[in-house]
């Protein structure tokens, strides 16, 4: 009952998510999107200061490229040595590396521009969805997932997804304060990255559920 609910609860969230990445595109295709972006830019510009550019620099770092491949080996091996997982690496690398090939198609459908006002860093490419906030919400995304068995404690699980959730909201947060992202890009790359990890988990819990059947029938 409880598997069932589960997968249930991942295989709706993976279609809300979509639902939402879906709407976003919509109304970026219809011109609608506007009011959202300068309402969530005038928020952030507020927080300007020098200290908070080093700080946000520094979250972009963390956010892509060589960084997401230092952690994403670091929790691999973890997963691998320290917890004993071997089918749970492959669900870590289709939930990272697809993401980001999701990314590359979507950014080639959409050919969204970047912003050009009051930009602080310079980066290529498209701009919709973010690749960043897509990278961290599925490294971090998936991170929790697997690691939240290990946690005894409630509080130790509170404190799991506490640092998972900062972490993807302080490197999306990131992108917009540099200028390099819209705030629609940042939050269509949750959605889409949240779809993808949503999905991907339930697939997996559902391959789960029929080798340990498969298990107990040839032990019966």
């Amino acid at each position: 009952m409880n598997l069932s609910f589960s997968l249930t609860r991942a295989f709706v969230l993976g279609l809300l998510s979509a639902a939402g990445f879906a709407l976003f595109a919509l109304l970026l295709g219809y011109n609608r999107i506007a009011w959202f972006d300068n309402r969530i830019i005038s928020l952030v510009g507020k927080m300007e200061s020098p200290g908070m550019t080093s700080v946000m620099k520094g979250f972009t770092f963390i956010g892509y490229g060589k960084m997401v491949l230092l952690l994403s080996l670091t929790i691999l091996f973890l997963l691998h040595r320290v917890f004993k997982h071997r089918r749970e690496l492959v669900l870590f690398g289709v939930v990272v590396v697809g993401s980001g090939i999701l990314n590359f198609v979507l950014k080639s459908i959409f050919h969204r521009e970047r912003p050009t006002l009051h930009r602080m860093i310079e980066e290529p490419g498209f701009s919709f969805p973010s690749g960043h906030s897509m990278a961290a919400f599925a490294l971090y995304g998936i991170s929790a997932y697997l690691l939240w068995r290990h946690f005894s404690s409630t509080l130790g699980k509170a404190i799991l997804i506490t640092v998972c959730a900062f972490m993807i909201l302080a490197i999306g947060t990131s992108r917009i304060y540099l200028g390099v992202h819209y705030p629609s890009d940042v939050a269509a790359g949750f959605l889409a990255s949240g779809a993808w990890l949503a999905l991907s988990i339930y697939y997996f819990e559902k391959a789960e559920e029929r080798r340990k059947k498969r298990i107990g029938q040839s032990g019966a």
